[in-house]
């Protein structure tokens, strides 16, 4: 077993030395997929499916990695990165390269293989999608999921139609059944509906089961010609439905080891048209078990408890089975391998127990045992033995005996005996059986050496004489014919080839080779003598059939010479076509059983035979036209009723017309190469050839000729065309001139009248824009004024906080007076205390001053004269007392002074006060009259500086009390200040106030 590790590769081979897969596991190959990163990891594989060739696979991991397999060609690509695990695949749709993917996230995408490009994005489920159904022409898909199924057209990725069904019944599966109409829904509860996919209409609903075996359905599988329904489930029961009788007509028990099933599909054959006899079921123990559904054996079986299959596909044409497995890995099986010993023909009954030595022997000499074989028979009572006895036969039926034998342990003798009974051999081994009867060489090497020389040159262009629908059926008709042609060249000159090879290939499509080898038998041992006069019809068979014709039924011979019918016309259309276009495929294949089971010539008595089965309508055909179409359509005639006068006429038949006596028996296919074909006039093929490379050569000259003429005939016509087109183009020229201008001047009046509509249009949008204007102008002077609305109010606000924080200012300023003048009157004390004071003091200094200057003057008087003492006396006290004066009117002075000055203050600031509370309580009166009157008031009030005596006080007093006027004076401006500050704020806002109501009206 070969393991391929896929890693990081996009891309690579599949195996890299040609697999040979064991008997006993049939493993082609192991397929992994390990990361590299720092922490290898091992991507699981969730879903597997083939194509509709069987040669490639396509496999997703759960990590959304999408691989393609190519079996035949031994190459792996990575197709898609969906970056999500993938629920369920689908790679059978009419694009060939395109499949679909059901993703995690619910959605359906459609991608291809060669552009690795979404080609479409299909949503509408709610849960994961896991089986994905496509019909057999590629155009429809069923998506199904745990609560609805979709039906959805793949041309346009459009839903069609929505399976919704109540929440309580699930859905198990939908699909469609092979090669039909018909959908196929299966439920939770065991009811199962068949449906028309066009209309949708419910065609039939099963039976339930009997309740003795009633299983709840999980898996299901369908034959490939849709005729069995294979349902199973938790359960080792399994139940065969008819789905043409619409009932159960088995019930299959599996081993005690399988407690459930977990899948079922069957497996395909190339030789059982469609009724598939094998099964395969996956246990839940991860063994797959197929067994034949008619004698109910066991026939071979895949993995194995330590490597259990997690889920398997079978490809169509039933070479391979691809098995995930349940460690996540992709395992490849071989059928063939694996059933090998199975298709290996059972051993004979008579067995030969030694050979026979060169020399005579008696009769008693051989020995036959007759024993049980290993062929698989039902099972027998454990009380029955097995008899063997000794048979004794005679050297004469020797050469009889041998020549009935036939390859893989069958006797033709048996067979006949078995044909004559039933009539028709078994569908299920009818091409086994005629791989023995045609005892088939199986020549792979020589007839991969006749299609490695490819396709025929008078094939080539087979599609345009015969227009076939399957291009893969006109593909395999076309290399059959070329590999006939190449093994003897008088086929590729044979007109009726095609006629006669395809019925079989449309046969053995799948199989090449056993076709090819059918058809070339047939020609050598039932075409005998076709080719003597080539390449007229066989003359020679044909009269041979007349011959027959003529002793057996006179008189229909005698009709058809009374119309001018020969053979060629009856007979020749049936062999050429080997009676495709008179039978259906069940009616051939049964007329095809009896014609490989008997002589050659049996071919020749079946023409003979239809023409006397049909003895009636035939005399009753009058013209040709009518005897042409009888002979290449299907007529109403019993085939069984033909395949009996048949026998009759081999019996009945004289021996001088018999053609048995002019046609060689059987001669099978040499092996290794295949026997050289000229039973033919070879001088003619060869004068054929010669006058066809003749007629050919002449052809080329005459075509190389024929292109020489045509391209100066060409260059001729090329140079008339070219001057005629030149005359044209200048006439056109011309026309176009003229039209030109008149378009010109039409232009222009159009113009004109354009240029007048713009002007009314220009006017229309001067007024719409002198609308638009005043519109504008208007919405923007309701902005403005909602803007100034706005200012006002807020102006309003402002004026109430101004007007609140105003009374608070003039509260407390009046308080700040009322502080100032209780400080001014403080200050007043303490100024006439200090007056006092110093009045005390100058009166002390003065008394001091009079007291020393009394003495000196006492002193003076006593030093000098005594004389003038009394006059003396006398000048000093009136000097005395006018100095006294004086002081005394200096202090009356001062105290006038202060008392003016204080009076003044007083006045003033009660003028202020009363300015102050009348411009609050009346705030639009003017203010700057009374002001101007106050200060021309004020200035007329006695100030200190009007003392005129004041150069009659002392020095020192004189300077104290200047220094105390002016800080009196200081004081009176700062307090003077600040009051006409006061005023001018107030009549400032005032102002604004009184303007506000203009603002408001404006």
């Amino acid at each position: 077993m070969q393991s391929t590790d896929l890693g990081n590769k996009e891309s690579g081979k599949i195996w890299h030395r040609k697999p040979s897969p064991a008997t006993r596991d049939g493993i082609i190959v192991n397929i992994i997929h390990n990361t590299s990163d720092y922490h290898p990891k091992v991507l699981r594989f969730l879903n597997v499916a083939f194509d509709g060739t069987g040669d490639c696979l396509i496999a997703g991991d759960h990590q959304g990695n999408i691989y393609v397999f190519d079996l035949y060609g031994n190459r792996f690509n990575l197709v898609q990165r969906t970056a999500q695990a993938c629920t369920a695949l689908a790679f059978n749709l009419r694009r060939k390269s395109e499949f679909l993917v059901a993703l995690a996230d619910y959605s359906i995408k459609c991608f291809d293989t060669v552009t690795k490009e979404l080609v479409s994005w299909m949503r509408g489920h709610e849960s994961s999608v896991f089986s994905i159904s496509v019909h057999a022409s590629g155009k429809y898909a069923i998506t199904t999921s745990s609560d609805t199924a979709q039906l959805w057209d793949l041309d346009t990725f459009q839903r069609k139609r929505k399976l919704n069904i109540r929440q309580s019944v699930g859905i198990q599966k939908v699909f469609f059944l092979p090669l039909s109409n018909t959908i196929l829904s299966c439920f939770k509860d065991n009811s199962i509906f068949a449906w028309e996919c066009d209309t949708l209409f419910c065609k039939y609903q099963l039976p339930a089961p009997p309740e003795s075996s009633s299983i709840l359905y999980k898996v299901f599988a369908v034959t490939r010609d849709g005729r069995i329904l294979a349902a199973g489930g938790k359960s080792n029961h399994l139940h065969l439905w008819c789905l043409e009788a619409r009932q159960l007509f088995r019930i299959i028990q599996m081993p005690t080891k399988v407690r459930a099933i977990r899948h079922l599909e069957f497996l395909p054959d190339s030789f059982d048209a469609g009724s598939n006899q094998v099964l395969g079921v996956l246990s839940q123990d991860g063994i797959m078990r197929f067994i034949n559904i008619q004698t109910c054996k066991l026939l071979f079986e895949i993995g194995s408890l330590d490597e259990g299959i997690s889920s398997s596909v079978i490809s169509p044409h039933g070479r391979y089975i691809a098995s995930i497995m349940e460690n996540g890995s992709l395992n490849v099986y071989s059928v063939q391998a694996l059933t090998q010993e199975i298709n290996k023909p059972p051993l004979p009954l008579v067995k030969v127990i030694e050979d026979l030595p060169k020399k005579k022997l008696s009769s008693s000499d051989l020995k036959m045992k007759v024993t049980s074989g290993r062929v698989q028979q039902p099972a027998k009572p454990r009380g029955s033995k097995i008899q063997t006895r000794i048979l004794k036969q005679d050297l004469t039926g020797d050469f009889e005996s041998k020549k009935n034998e036939l390859p893989d342990g069958l006797n033709k003798k048996r067979l006949q005996i078995l044909l004559k009974g039933y009539g028709e051999y078994p569908t299920k081994y009818r091409m086994f059986i005629w791989r023995s009867l045609l005892q088939l060489p199986e020549n792979h090497t020589a007839f991969s050496s006749l299609i490695d020389k490819g396709t025929h040159v008078t094939f080539l262009n087979l599609q345009k004489k015969y227009p076939i629908k399957s291009r893969k059926l006109l593909r395999v008709l076309q290399r059959t014919l070329s590999a006939l042609a190449h093994w003897s060249v008088i086929f590729s000159d044979t007109p009726y080839l095609p006629l006669l090879a395809f019925p079989f290939v449309k046969l053995f499509q799948n199989n090449q080779l056993i076709c090819f080898e059918v058809i070339a038998t047939l020609i050598i041992n039932w075409c005998q003598h076709w080719f003597e006069y080539f390449p007229n019809p066989p003359i020679n068979i044909l009269s041979m059939i007349e011959n027959v014709l003529a002793f057996h039924d006179k008189e229909l011979l005698q009709h058809f010479i009374d119309h001018d019918i020969t053979s060629q016309l009856y007979a020749w259309p049936l062999l050429e076509t080997v009676f495709s276009e008179v039978l259906t495929r069940e009616e051939w294949l049964k007329l095809f059983d009896n014609i490989f089971s008997n002589h050659p010539s049996f071919l020749l008595m079946t023409v003979a035979a239809y023409n006397i089965c049909s003895r009636v309508p035939l005399l009753n055909c009058n013209l040709k036209d009518d005897f042409e179409f009888f002979f290449h359509h299907r007529n109403n005639l019993d085939i069984n009723v033909v395949i009996r006068q048949v026998y009759h006429l081999m019996e009945t038949t004289p021996t001088d017309i018999h053609p048995d006596s002019m046609l060689n028996v059987f001669v099978a296919l040499t092996k290794g190469q295949y026997p050289v074909f000229n039973q033919y006039p070879k001088f003619i093929v060869d004068y054929q050839t010669q006058e066809r490379e003749r007629i050919r050569n002449d052809e080329l000259d005459y075509l190389r000729e024929r292109q020489t003429v045509e391209d100066m005939q060409a260059e001729v016509d090329q140079q008339r065309v070219e001057d005629e087109a030149w005359y044209q183009k200048q006439e056109l020229l011309r026309k176009a001139e003229e039209t030109r201008r008149e378009m010109l001047l039409q232009e222009e009046e159009k113009i004109i009248q354009q240029r007048q509509r713009l002007a009314a249009v220009k006017r229309e949008l001067q007024v719409k824009e002198m609308h638009l204007q005043d519109a504008a102008r208007r919405r923007f002077l309701k902005l403005q004024q909602d803007q100034q609305e706005m200012e006002l109010r807020r102006l309003d606000d402002e004026i109430g906080r101004k007007v609140y924080m105003r009374d608070r200012e003039i509260a407390a300023t009046a308080r700040d007076l009322e502080m100032r003048q209780l400080e001014l009157e403080s200050q007043k004390r303490l100024y006439e205390k200090n007056l006092t004071e110093n009045q005390a003091a100058v009166a002390k200094e003065m008394r001091a001053d009079a007291d020393a200057y009394r003495r000196k003057v006492d002193l003076e008087e006593h030093m000098f004269h005594k004389l003038i003492e009394a006059g003396e006396t006398q000048s000093q006290k009136t000097q005395k007392w006018k100095e006294a004066e004086g002081k005394e009117f200096c202090l009356r002075s001062a105290k006038k002074a202060s008392a003016l000055s204080d009076a003044s203050r007083k006045w003033f600031l009660k003028q202020e006060i009363n300015a102050a509370v009348e411009h609050a309580e009346n705030p639009c009166h003017k203010e700057e009259p009374r002001f101007q009157n106050e200060q021309e008031d004020a200035s007329c009030l006695p100030r200190t500086s009007h003392l005129n005596d004041s150069s009659e006080m002392h020095p020192s007093t004189q300077i104290s009390l200047n220094r105390r006027a002016v800080e009196w004076d200081t004081t009176e401006q700062n307090l003077i200040q600040k009051v006409r500050n006061l005023r001018q704020r107030l009549t400032a806002q005032a102002r604004h106030r009184c303007q506000t109501p203009h603002l408001l009206a404006a």
